[in-house]
């Protein structure tokens, strides 16, 4: 039987072919994309449909209307906000079936709102070298989903 990988979720994305950057990801591994409105596009959008080539019937994608209605569908996941202002680092995580991995958008990040609302677990980042603001969205989630795969036995990956 498949373990199920955590979801990733998109905080008001605004860069249309990273979101197909992330639903490719879903596509191909299994892990539910979550995106927090406002989206910065139209799902329909000609550039995110070109990311995600034609992998859109395939991966798991779920709109919601706001961050406490993501919380409030998924009300015992654990929720791991991306931050480059973390202490923890995405490999120290032990990640579980069920569990939220939330990104911020492109070029702001997470507001300080949304990382300190009470269902966060825990700030985490990804190391980048010194004098670096971020790396790319669909980049930083497709580490921390990979890292979770293996962590959960790449389910029924081949």
């Amino acid at each position: 039987m498949p373990v199920p990988l955590p979801s990733i979720a998109f905080f008001e994305p605004r860069i249309p072919e990273n979101t197909g950057n992330a639903i490719r990801l879903s596509a191909v591994t299994g892990a539910p994309l979550r995106l927090i409105e406002p989206l910065g596009f139209e799902l329909e959008d000609s550039k995110l449909r070109r990311a995600g080539l034609d992998y859109h019937d395939l991966a798991n994608v779920t709109v919601h209307a706001d961050l406490d209605a993501l919380l409030e569908a998924l009300p015992d996941a654990r929720v791991y906000a991306f931050t480059a202002r973390a202490d923890t680092v995405y490999t120290d995580v032990a990640y579980a079936p069920g569990d939220v991995l939330l990104f911020g958008p492109e070029p702001t990040g997470l507001p300080d709102a949304v990382l300190d609302h009470p269902r966060m677990t825990a700030w985490v980042r990804i190391p980048m070298l010194p004098g670096r603001r971020s790396l790319n969205l669909s980049n930083a989630a497709a580490i921390v989903a990979y890292e979770a795969a293996r962590q959960l036995g790449f389910s029924d990956m081949e």
